[in-house]
């Protein structure tokens, strides 16, 4: 999505400049008289060939890796390969991110570039109401397994989880292996541009199981009872601060303010519906439906192993201590983070290898929330106790300080 956003304003600041040249130049011409036609003429020339010249590297770079990395290009390619492309890119950055750093003096995103499909805010450049119309037009098939999130609430670390058991520990993402997890599980919503495209993607384990991402809400997703859902949440505000994170990396300085991050964090325009939105459409569905498991990120923080137990009863996977043992140590935190370069979660672009902190897997915090302003956490909280105030999802069993207020109004005489 922000290679593409790149080219665009690669485009648009080319033409802007060439205009500003051809102004000089007949401006020479206009009130110059001849030895200032000439010169201003002369320079006019050199200043345009050398804003085309640049411009014209600019935006090739960024097309080159736009398709370089689209789809599976970059997921499916041996790791030296990935880091080669990796080291390109940070080459090309040097010059090209400055570039950016001034835009963003002048100006930024206010919010980030969506579209909307039957009233759910999607990625623009990333997804289309074409892939969404897709998404929703497909039909599950038994041997698919959805992993389901919001976005920054464990998506990865539960692919990997589900990944593990069905290779009973004995998963492989080396160049031997499947490589990376976006080159073995399609991201169902945005096929074919973020991974390994839907009609390509490997079959798993021994039953064949098709590993499937998605953000999408529970009404986007079409239920079949044979089929398998997980579904991953995480405390609001934490999954706040991680998108803060995440938004950076990949924008870089032309991200919005994080007040402008806020609104649109709590607006209908964020990704996939608003936190508790989409949270209460996939709790309404794992209560109706056995086949839908209902996860959150902080049970995986505390308990991992009880969580691969269920994971693993969903998926009708048994598993020896031994097994058990190893799938839990390669779907710890430690693990992963050893190993992300098989679990970025995009292919890499100018932003996110010239960013200081330039992690996908930053730090797994619990807490993360203690990472959000006080004001972000009343506005979050806020926007939830609104949405959720008759909602079904136990909000104040799983994330009680967020619905302070809703139970102190409960709890107050009626006057």
């Amino acid at each position: 999505m922000f290679n593409f956003i790149a080219i665009v304003f690669g485009a648009v600041l080319g033409a802007v400049s060439i205009a500003v040249v051809l102004s000089v130049v007949l401006a020479g011409i206009i009130f110059g008289g001849l030895l200032g036609s000439v010169i201003g003429f002369t320079s006019g020339v050199v200043s345009a060939i050398v804003i085309s010249s640049v411009l014209i590297y600019f935006v090739a770079f960024m097309v080159i890796v736009e398709l370089r990395t689209r789809g599976d290009r970059y997921f499916s390619r041996p790791l030296e390969e990935r880091r080669k492309m990796r080291e390109m890119i940070a080459r090309n950055a040097a010059y090209i991110r400055p570039v950016f750093d001034f835009i963003a003096k002048y100006y930024r995103f206010k919010s980030i570039p969506v579209f909307l499909y039957q009233g759910v805010s999607g990625p623009f450049g990333m997804s289309s109401k074409k892939s969404y119309a897709a998404t929703v037009a497909y039909e599950p098939q038994a041997n698919d397994v959805f992993v389901a999130t919001q976005m920054k609430c464990g998506t990865t670390w539960m692919q990997q989880v589900v990944f593990e058991i069905l290779f009973k520990g004995e998963g492989d993402l080396s160049d031997d292996g499947y490589r990376h997890m976006y080159a073995v599980s399609p991201w169902i919503e945005t096929d074919p541009t973020s991974s390994v495209p839907f009609n390509k993607a490997p079959l798993l384990g021994e039953n064949k199981i098709r590993l499937i991402k998605t953000h999408m809400p529970a009404q986007l997703i079409q239920q079949n009872d044979a089929a398998k859902y997980i579904y991953v949440t995480r405390h609001p505000v934490s999954c706040f601060a991680s998108v803060i994170d995440f938004v950076h990396m990949l924008a870089g300085p032309l991200s919005p303010t994080r007040q402008n991050l806020l609104e649109w964090y709590c607006s209908e325009e964020m990704f996939w519906q608003r936190w508790p939105d989409h949270v209460e459409g996939w709790w309404r569905r794992s209560q109706d439906h056995d086949n839908v498991l209902f996860v959150h990120f902080e049970e995986m923080k505390k308990d991992l192993g009880a969580v691969v137990d269920r994971v693993a009863t969903l998926l009708e996977v048994t598993l020896t201590a031994e097994e058990r043992l190893k799938v839990v140590e390669k779907s710890g935190f430690s693990y992963m983070s050893e190993n992300e370069e098989h679990f970025e979660m995009f292919s890499p672009n100018v932003f996110s290898v010239s960013e200081k902190e330039g992690r996908f897997m930053k730090s797994g915090a619990l807490e993360r929330f203690n990472d959000a302003t006080e004001y972000e956490k009343k506005r979050i909280n806020e926007m939830c106790q609104q949405c959720l105030a008759e909602a079904s999802y136990p909000i104040d069993k799983f994330y009680p300080d967020v619905v302070e207020g809703i139970n102190a109004k409960k709890a107050a005489p009626a006057t």
